[in-house]
């Protein structure tokens, strides 16, 4: 089994947050999540963030806090996710590697049908959490 560290982006933009769609052909494919991805052999999680970012949505962002780790098992892999308090900065939200994108309010968040590892970065978001 696999074990991968990955990152996510909670970016927030005039009080809502932006969720992506994952492409029909990767794991956990048309799941909404927040964007991001695995990190490079020695990266830094936030530079890593900041570069998937880029790559997959073509804007800039500030990466903040850590808001929650989550430690979820899918049938072929272990994931380590760590979700972080970002800013948009710059750029126009583009469909790089992504399926799809939405802008929603924090409490639209559950309405998506969401990838598991994600579902407690958004408990932490609403409160749900201690």
């Amino acid at each position: 089994m696999k074990q991968l560290v990955v990152t996510a982006a909670v970016i927030e933009r005039q009080g809502e947050i932006l969720l992506a769609q994952r492409k029909p052909d990767t794991h956990q494919g048309l799941k909404w999540e927040f964007p991001g991805g695995k990190l490079e052999w020695g990266e830094d999680p936030r530079q890593g963030l900041s570069r998937e970012i880029r790559e997959e949505l073509g804007i800039e962002i500030e990466v903040g806090e850590v808001i929650e780790v989550v430690s979820h098992t899918y049938e072929d892999r272990h994931i380590v996710l760590m979700g972080y308090k970002c800013r948009y900065l710059s750029g126009t939200v583009q469909l790089l590697d992504v399926q799809d994108v939405r802008w929603v309010r924090p409490d639209q968040l559950l309405a998506f049908d969401l990838a598991p590892a994600d579902i407690p970065i958004v408990e932490r978001l609403l409160g749900q959490v201690n």
